[in-house]
C-alpha cells in the first residue's frame, strides 16, 4: 500500500486505501536478509529438492505423512537466487554481534546440542551447523534452498564433518528428513524482524521434525517500535535542495520527500534520536507461534515524549533470546522480561551478547539503537514533514504489518498516528 497524493505531514487523512499491484522480480536485488534460500533448486552433487535423506541413516521409522506444501511461486525463486550471490553471506559472517552470539548460544546449550540431531533452517554457507558439530552434535541437517548449498557441501567437506552435517538443497516444506530432531536453528530474521516472512519456515520445520520439549534457537523475540528525530537525515535529503550553488531548487523537494521517505529506510541510528521509551510491537515465541499470526500484525501505542523536538517518524528494532527449552524456569522469565518493553533501551545491556539483570536469564542479541551495531541497523518511517512535539505531548495510534497478497516476502506497513486533537495515516511497502 502507497501513501498518496497529499503529503502534509506524512499521512493524509483517515480513509480506505487499495493495495497497489507489487512490481517484478527487479527489487529482489536489493535483498539483505533470507527466507529459506534458494530456487529452482537443481540435482548438482546430489543435492535435490525433495530429498530423502533415509538412505543415508539406515532404516528410520517415517515420520507421519504432512499435508502438501505450499508452492514455490515466480517471486520465490527470483528471491531464492539472490541469495545464491556470495556477498549476502559475506556481509552476515561479518557481522560479529551476529555470528559470535549465534557461537555463544550454541555453547552454552551444548549440554542440549551433544549427541543430537539438529536442523539448520536456512544454513547458508554451513557456519551455524559447523558450529554445531563442532558443540558435539551427533547430526545436523543443513538446508537451504539456494545455490549456496553447493557451496555449504564443500565448506562441511573441507572441514571433515561430512559424516556428521547432511546438506540439504530444497525448500523445508519439500526436504524429506525420517527422523525427528531435538534442536532447531536458524538465524531467519528481517528487517523490522518480520521482513521476508523466513520464520513461517522455521514454524514448518518445527511442526514437522521437532520432538516435543526440544530446543529452538532463538528461542524469542520482539520486535520494538518508537517516535524518532532525525534533523540530518531531513536536512541532507530535502533542506538540500533550497539553495543548490545559488539556485533556488525548492521546486524539487516535493519529489524529493517522496523519493526519500516514500519507502522505509534501514539506516542506523543512536539513542539519542529515539523520543521515547520503545513498545513492544510483537513478541514472538517460537515454541507456539503459528504461522497464521505472521500473516498481519497488529498493536496499539501510546508514547509520551521526554523532550521537545521534531518528530521525523517511527523506528523499529528488534531482539532475539537464546533460553533453554519450557521446561527450563529460565524461559518463562526472560519472556516476561522481553514483553516488558524496557530491555531494548537499557543502559545496561553492553556487548554483544546482553544479560539481563538476572545471571540466569537468556543470552540476547539486540539491534537497538544502543546496542553493538549490527547489518540489520534499524528501520525507520518517516513523514514527508516534520512534526514538531512537546516534551510530554501524547502520540498514541496503531501500527499494523502485513504480509503483501502479492508477494508474502514483501511487507506492508499502515501507520495511524494522532497527537494534539490530529489523525492521519502513513502506509508503505518495504520490499
Amino acid at each position: 500500500m502507497q501513501s498518496r497524493g497529499d503529503y502534509s505531514n506524512g499521512f493524509h487523512e483517515l480513509e480506505p486505501v487499495e493495495e497497489k499491484r507489487v512490481p517484478g522480480f527487479s527489487s529482489f536485488g536489493r535483498a539483505k536478509r533470507r527466507s529459506n534460500r534458494g530456487g529452482a533448486p537443481d540435482t548438482r552433487d546430489g543435492l535435490a529438492n525433495g530429498v530423502r535423506v533415509s538412505d543415508q541413516l539406515g532404516e528410520q521409522k517415517p515420520l507421519e505423512t504432512q499435508k502438501s506444501p505450499p508452492p514455490c511461486t515466480d517471486f520465490d525463486v527470483a528471491y531464492f537466487h539472490s541469495y545464491a550471490h556470495v556477498g549476502i553471506h559475506e556481509e552476515m559472517i561479518k557481522d560479529r554481534a551476529r555470528t559470535e552470539t549465534y557461537k555463544e548460544a550454541i555453547m552454552q546449550h551444548q549440554s542440549l546440542i551433544q549427541g543430537k540431531v539438529v536442523v539448520d533452517v536456512g544454513c547458508g554457507t554451513g557456519i551455524l551447523s559447523i558450529f554445531c558439530a563442532q558443540a558435539g552434535a551427533i547430526r545436523v541437517y543443513a538446508v537451504d534452498a539456494s545455490d549456496i548449498a553447493v557451496q555449504a557441501k564443500e565448506v562441511v567437506k573441507a572441514n571433515g564433518l561430512s559424516d556428521k552435517v547432511i546438506v540439504l538443497h530444497g525448500r523445508v516444506e519439500d526436504v524429506e528428513i525420517d527422523e525427528e530432531v531435538d534442536v532447531i536453528i536458524s538465524e531467519w530474521m528481517g528487517y523490522m524482524l518480520l521482513y521476508e516472512s523466513m520464520l513461517g519456515s522455521v514454524i514448518t520445520a518445527r511442526d514437522r521434525w521437532l520432538k516435543p520439549g526440544g530446543l529452538i534457537l532463538p528461542s524469542h523475540a520482539t520486535l520494538y517500535m518508537a517516535p524518532v528525530t532525525h534533523p540530518e537525515r531531513y536536512s541532507h535529503s530535502i533542506d538540500f535542495w533550497r539553495n543548490v550553488y545559488g539556485i533556488d531548487m525548492s521546486a524539487m523537494m516535493q519529489l524529493a520527500k517522496q523519493c526519500a521517505f516514500e519507502e522505509p529506510s534501514v539506516e542506523s541510528i543512536s539513542g539519542e534520536n529515539v523520543l521515547t521509551w520503545p513498545e513492544v510491537v510483537k513478541h514472538i515465541d517460537c515454541q507456539t507461534v503459528k504461522i497464521q499470526e505472521l500473516d498481519s500484525v497488529t498493536a496499539r501505542y501510546k508514547f509520551k515524549s521526554m523532550m521537545r523536538a521534531p518528530m521525523h517518524g517511527f523506528g523499529f528494532w528488534f531482539d532475539v533470546e537464546f533460553s533453554k527449552p519450557p521446561s527450563s524456569p529460565a524461559k518463562t522469565t526472560s519472556a516476561t522480561s522481553v514483553a516488558s518493553g524496557s530491555s531494548s533501551m537499557s543502559p545496561s545491556r553492553e556487548g554483544y551478547q546482553k544479560k539481563r539483570s538476572n545471571p540466569s536469564d537468556a543470552l540476547v542479541l539486540s539491534t537497538s539503537p544502543e546496542a553493538p551495531p549490527t547489518h540489520w541497523q534499524q528501520t525507520i518511517v518517516y513523514f514527508y514533514d516534520p512534526i514538531d512535539v512537546e516534551q510530554d505531548q501524547v502520540i498514541e495510534g496503531s501500527v499494523t504489518l502485513s504480509q503483501s497478497k502479492e508477494n508474502r516476502r514483501f511487507m506492508n506497513i499502515h501507520l495511524e498516528y494522532s497527537s494534539a486533537g490530529r489523525s492521519f495515516v502513513k502506509e508503505s511497502v518495504m520490499r
